[in-house]
């Protein structure tokens, strides 16, 4: 079903106000492009999105439901009842009844998934909602960008005024209504707080009802939006609602690290995922022995190190502060053991016997080796790069060659691959510089200038010590024979 001009223009001004949306117009599923409005449906962007799974059962199917959630920012939302029958969508902006005056919001599902929506929230049917007036105008739209575009300027000006009259508190969040006649402050605090004259002040300064709500670190957290280390986005952000407590003893029970760190997330609290697998943990553990006292052996004494729980294994190790040397006991045999222990009886050994010792005992991971021999296996890969070096060897050795060709022998011309060394080509004599008086300057000039010279002739020459390009150094030169 093709969207309305009218309805596009609503998406775009909901769009550039990013009301819970990021601002990003996604693709059509179908063909590709912005020409359906399937486009302008995605909800994946917003906070506690939520997935219509019954959008496809035919109407006929479906019970009416005349309860509609609304969005408003970040993660607050609401259920109200459409008392005028509209016609609407999932992502209509529509004005809807507040105290005082209306708010605008935006429709985030509808129909019979709504009931189940409230039943998780808790909310019986028979209760009294408020009401939906109208889809929203171009002048309410136009009202609505205005207070959403003073929100972060009021939320820094609320904030020095909260630290002028040294509240502790922080001042996270700030959402005006639709019509601009209130507005929502949210805060943090880990104790009580008098806010009674901070509310005198900020009502005169802003002129507008004022209303403080408190919230914890995980909703703000939810409400700021992040990635988690997990490379997805906070689960507080797109699908938890209500918060339960989590305490380090459930780190324990996984066998994790208590490491500050790694367990707390981004509020600043332990990670909710934490409770995610406790029950199934907690659940493989029931036949799983209490090893707090340690285990007794003709061999010693075995401390138990660490626990596979999945595996059903315990590492145990006689050095009670070093997990050197450990042992895999299976959870069947820590069992027999304690029994043992129980009767004043000790096993010669942790394992059975030594079979079972090599199989428990961690062995390094042995290479495969393919026994398949392949015909074409039998020349080297490599002897098409050996000749590449031999005929980057060839040019270098020319290049040497060309300046030692006076005194090259005619075998090593023959063979330049052999050859280690290459001597330079003797040069004759410099004529000597008579010395000079250090203080005399232009006499010392004379001598650099003669320098130069040298320099700009023997440019090309190698020196003593130099490398050449095989890594060997050059020879020094050797000055010709007489007669």
């Amino acid at each position: 079903m093709l969207f309305s001009i009218n309805k596009m223009e609503e998406y775009d001004d909901y769009k550039n106000i990013q009301r819970g949306c990021d601002g990003i117009e996604y693709a059509c599923i179908d063909c590709g492009s912005d020409c359906c409005g399937k486009c302008l449906n995605t909800n994946s962007c917003n906070k506690l999105d939520v997935r219509d799974w019954l959008e496809e059962i035919p109407p006929s199917m479906n019970t009416d439901c005349d309860i509609c959630e609304i969005r408003f920012k970040n993660t607050r939302k609401g259920f109200y009842r459409n008392v005028n029958n509209l016609e609407l969508e999932v992502g209509d902006i529509v004005a809807v009844e507040a105290s005082p005056g209306h708010d605008i919001g935006v429709v985030s599902v509808k129909g019979p998934l709504v009931k189940l929506q409230m039943k998780r929230a808790r909310i019986r049917p028979d209760t009294e909602f408020k009401k939906i007036y109208r889809k929203a105008k171009q002048s309410d739209i136009e009202k609505w960008k205005q207070v959403v575009a003073k929100e972060d300027q009021v939320m820094l000006k609320s904030r020095q005024i909260a630290e002028s009259l040294r509240l502790d508190m922080k001042i996270g969040d700030v959402e005006f209504q639709g019509d601009g006649s209130k507005a929502i402050f949210y805060y943090i605090a880990d104790e009580r707080v008098d806010f009674r004259e901070l509310i005198k002040i900020m009502a005169d300064e802003f002129k507008i009802r004022i209303e403080m709500k408190q919230i914890g670190a995980r909703q703000e957290a939810g409400r700021i939006g992040g990635i988690g280390p997990c490379g997805r986005e906070l689960c507080c952000t797109t699908w938890i609602t209500n918060f339960v407590s989590v305490s380090t003893n459930n780190a324990r029970q996984q066998e994790l690290s208590l490491n500050p760190q790694k367990l707390a997330g981004q509020c600043g609290k332990l990670k909710c995922c934490l409770n995610y697998e406790i029950d199934a943990y907690l659940d493989a553990q029931r036949d799983f022995p209490s090893v707090r006292q340690p285990l007794e052996t003709m061999e010693g004494t075995a401390y138990h190190q660490k626990t596979d729980i999945f595996k059903r294994v315990m590492w145990f190790s006689y050095d009670q502060n070093s997990s050197a040397n450990i042992t895999v006991v299976p959870i069947d045999r820590v069992k027999e053991i304690i029994a043992m222990n129980k009767r004043g009886e000790k096993p010669d050994t942790l394992l059975l016997n030594d079979k079972n010792a090599e199989q428990n005992t961690p062995q390094p991971k042995k290479e495969i080796v393919d026994e398949f021999v392949d015909a074409s296996d039998s020349e080297d890969i490599t002897r098409f790069d050996s000749l590449r070096k031999k005929k980057k060897k060839k040019k270098k050795n020319k290049a040497a060659n060309a300046n030692a060709a006076p005194t090259a022998q005619p075998d090593q011309a023959e063979q330049p691959q052999q050859m280690l060394t290459v001597s330079p080509v003797p040069q004759p004599k410099q004529p000597v510089v008579p010395a000079v008086q250090p203080n005399t300057p232009q006499q010392g000039g004379e001598k650099r200038f003669n320098l130069k010279l040298n320099n700009k002739n023997n440019q090309n020459k190698p020196f003593k010590g130099q490398k050449n390009r095989n890594g060997d150094y050059y020879q020094k030169p050797q000055p010709p024979k007489q007669g």
